[in-house]
Parts: structure tokens; C-alpha cells; sequence
């Protein structure tokens, strides 16, 4: 019988060192710091090549992110955890140039500078600035697939500001 306690002491002291210098996670693996909620402001556009629809894309790429990945609710006011951005980046450059100098694809890259502010713990806030690409065929115009492409963007930049902010390991 005091075999058996020590086995189950033993197993929750371990327990406890393994998840003692963790910080606070969600169910999902998301460093919440104890907090419930969370906001994301709408994204500016500090670029003249952004579309207002594409701000909003982004800016709700991130809010879904965060409520698919983490126990947070989404809040209008200041939240726990808050989240502004800037678009920064709005560029459409030719890729794989052929023989006859023509380009077989474009590239669309998207930037955004992101504030970050965790009022549980203040040292894990951040300004970090995002970047991600999506090509296309150059036979279409942007106007044909720039809702698709700002989608697969926002995805990706989504998943990158979740990484940095709540998947903080």
C-alpha cells in the first residue's frame, strides 16, 4: 500500500514540474495566461492598394483563428487579450518569368504589422510585422481571384499571429 502512494505522489509531483513553468493553456494548447477573453480591432489600411472587403477578410481570418483554437470569447470592447493591425503590404510582383520574358504566374503578398497586448502578462505582448504570398496564374486579372487569394493569405497569417501570440512555447 505505501508502494502504491509513493508511485501516485510521485506521478502528480512530476505532473506538476512539467506543467508548472508552462503559464496557463486552453484545452486547444493556447496560451491563454488565464485569460477568457479576447479582441481583434479592425484592420487599417495603410496601404493604397487594399481593398476595404480585404481588410475585413484579414480581420476576420484572425478573430475565427482564435475562436476555433482556444477557449477565448470574442468581445467588441477591449478584451484580456487585444489585438490591432495594420495593413502594410499590398504588392502584386511577376514570378517565373519564361524565355520570352513574360511571367507564367504573379504573386500577391500581403503584410501586416500586429499589435499584440496581453494584460495578464505584459511581457508576452509584442508589435511584429507578418508576411505571406499567394501566386496566380498571370493569364487572370487580380480582380478574378483576389477574394480566394486574400482568404488563403488570411489563412495563413491567421495561423502565423496565433503561433506568436497564444502558441507561445
Amino acid at each position: 500500500m505505501n508502494k502504491g502512494k509513493r508511485s501516485v505522489s510521485a506521478v502528480l509531483v512530476g505532473m506538476a514540474l512539467i506543467t508548472g513553468n508552462c503559464g496557463v493553456y486552453s484545452p486547444y494548447g493556447a496560451q491563454t495566461s488565464g485569460a477568457s477573453s479576447y479582441s481583434v480591432a479592425a484592420f487599417e489600411m495603410l496601404t493604397p492598394l487594399a481593398t476595404a472587403s480585404s481588410a475585413l477578410t484579414l480581420t476576420e481570418a484572425l478573430r475565427d483563428r482564435i475562436q476555433r483554437q482556444s477557449t477565448l470569447r470574442l468581445v467588441d470592447e477591449a478584451g484580456e487579450l487585444q489585438f490591432t493591425g495594420e495593413i502594410i503590404a499590398w504588392e502584386v510582383t511577376p514570378v517565373n518569368v519564361q524565355g520570352d520574358e513574360t511571367a507564367a504566374s504573379n504573386r500577391l503578398t500581403i503584410g501586416l504589422s500586429i499589435h499584440y497586448e496581453n494584460t495578464k502578462d505584459l511581457d508576452l505582448g509584442f508589435d511584429r510585422n507578418f508576411s505571406r504570398f499567394a501566386d496566380y496564374s498571370s493569364d487572370l486579372d487580380l480582380l478574378q481571384v483576389e477574394d480566394a487569394l486574400v482568404e488563403d493569405i488570411g489563412a495563413q497569417l491567421s495561423q502565423d499571429i496565433f503561433n506568436a501570440s497564444l502558441g507561445n512555447w
